[in-house]
């Protein structure tokens, strides 16, 4: 009988992340992975002579040299991974166009607190004192959440009230509100609320943590890429785990959780079984739950937390590889929101249908990476999520007409937005929608961003409960479905906070002789 210290299912983010950090703390560890490669999301392909960024738009928390970011820290420090990380010169470009097609605002916010603020003043007079109140603010929910976290999610009540009293008032509200209590003019909300659409909740419901230590983060420390796409960073863990003496498995599915009585003993896949009193689960709980855990050692509780929750953004996206410039082109920013821009409630209704397609998230790698591709070239992805199952209505013998259709939809949009003329010039295109990344990555409805962090199911309330919300006893489960929300920077955390946890245990049952 082979056993494990722990078994770590998944190779994405929270997955790698999870299995350095127990590898690393000299523990036996096994990785299973039912791809032939690492990352899930975090990866690449090819079409002609085009390497194309699967998912990454840019990551947050790398920092600078003064003062480096969570993700570096962890990433490049902790497990100890060599990538050279790429800026982005500016935050974002926003684009907000009416009904007709016409621009009605376009502005471009700069990395910085001061240059932000500055620009923030141009585009919306008055509003300085509020942003100094947002960067405290922020600040005051980047040390909870350091705090919360090195708690292992048992954090002293009063440790919370005395130094972080803001944090737990803003956690129990959505950004709007935060916003407006700061005094933030109308104009100002809106630029504000320009990245709601990487977290695809409104900002009515999101949760205020969330949207917080996004936007702090990335004007504090800015936005970065890796040089070769995110597969590099995820192939960069896989051989630091390997150098911690890890083991790996891919091409092999796990079927199900074993479990001796109410705890988990062991994984059946299908190349054999494998025996481990601790299970890290990179993906979604619902899944794991309806698949491979027996029903009878599910909690009640755990069952209709699963089924209350709603699953977040079911994304789509355009790849494109085109035989000019970005120069040629007149391309010159690397991130462009598009969208009307007026109500990000409206937007939320609006995108949980099969509708015209009036946002989209735009990308030109080649203005951060002039290398990426052939020279003479340029590639460019659109991205849109959807906030409802919108997709699983679509008839099969449809499905290829309407992805096509929408695609062009979205370049039309972004030719009409910036006056640069696209779709005479492609070369190679490629088009993802939720089934895609529901084929390939197994989350449900293509839900790539796991539960939604809104309304009860926010990140505060997730943090707080960490302690009880693995009630599967020996399973714990990482990824976009975190207690910190989706993402690349979160899934990483996360990942490596549940492999703490994980030491922990481990430390109290030889501790107590188990």
């Amino acid at each position: 009988m082979k056993k494990y210290d722990a078994i770590v299912v998944g190779a994405g983010n929270g997955g790698l992340s999870s299995a350095c950090r127990i590898a690393k703390a000299g523990r036996k560890v096994l990785l299973i992975e039912q791809h032939n490669l690492p990352g899930g999301v975090a990866s690449s392909f090819r079409r002609g002579r085009f390497e194309f960024e699967t998912a990454l738009h840019e990551l947050a928390a790398i920092g600078t040299p003064e003062k480096r970011g969570d993700i570096y820290k962890l990433v490049n420090e902790d497990y100890g991974v060599d990538i050279k990380w790429l800026p982005i010169p500016d935050l974002f470009r926003s684009i907000h166009m009416d009904d007709d097609g016409h621009v009605i605002r376009d502005f471009t916010m700069p990395k910085g607190r001061k240059a932000f603020t500055d620009k923030m003043e141009e585009y919306a007079p008055g509003n300085r004192e509020a942003m100094s109140k947002f960067f405290e603010l922020f600040d005051e929910c980047e040390k909870a959440l350091d705090y919360i976290g090195k708690s292992g999610g048992n954090p002293d009540s009063k440790v919370l009230r005395s130094d972080y009293p803001n944090f737990l008032k803003v956690g129990a509200y959505a950004p709007m509100d935060v916003l407006k209590a700061l005094k933030f003019t109308p104009d100002a909300i809106r630029i504000m609320g320009t990245y709601w659409s990487y977290m695809a909740v409104d900002m009515y419901r999101l949760s205020s943590i969330f949207y917080l230590m996004m936007v702090g983060s990335l004007v504090d420390g800015g936005a970065f890429i890796p040089e070769h796409t995110s597969h590099e960073m995820v192939l960069g863990l896989l051989e630091r785990f390997h150098d911690f003496s890890g083991e790996s498995w891919f091409n092999v599915k796990a079927e199900e959780i074993l479990f001796e009585g109410d705890r988990a003993c062991g994984v059946r896949t299908d190349h054999g079984t494998v025996y481990s009193d601790h299970i890290v689960w990179n993906g979604n709980p619902s899944m794991a739950m309806a698949n491979c855990i027996p029903a009878e050692v599910i909690p009640e509780r755990e069952l209709k937390l699963a089924n209350a929750r709603k699953f977040s953004a079911r994304m789509s996206v355009v790849y494109v590889g085109l035989n000019k410039t970005a120069q040629e082109l007149g391309i010159k920013d690397y991130n462009i929101f598009i969208s009307p821009g007026l109500d990000t409630a409206d937007e939320y209704k609006r995108v949980g249908k099969m509708d015209k397609i009036r946002s989209t998230a735009a990308l030109c790698y080649n203005i951060v990476n002039p290398k990426i591709g052939p020279e003479g070239t340029c590639q460019m992805s659109f991205t849109m999520a959807y906030s409802k199952d919108v997709w699983g209505d679509v008839d099969v013998d449809e499905y290829v007409d309407l992805k096509n259709e929408k695609a062009y939809e979205i370049l039309r949009l972004y030719e009409k937005a910036t006056g640069c003329t696209l779709i005479p010039y492609i070369e190679e295109i490629a088009v993802a929608t939720p089934w895609t990344f529901c084929r390939y990555n197994m989350c449900p409805e293509g839900g790539v961003y796991g539960y939604e962090a809104s309304e009860w199911d926010n990140c505060m309330a997730r943090m707080m409960s960490i302690a009880n919300d693995n009630k599967i006893k020996g399973v714990k489960f990482t990824g976009a479905s975190g207690p910190r929300g989706d993402g690349y920077s979160e899934s990483l955390i996360t990942g490596s906070m549940m492999g703490g946890m994980v030491l922990g245990e481990i430390a109290r049952e030889e501790k107590e002789g188990k």
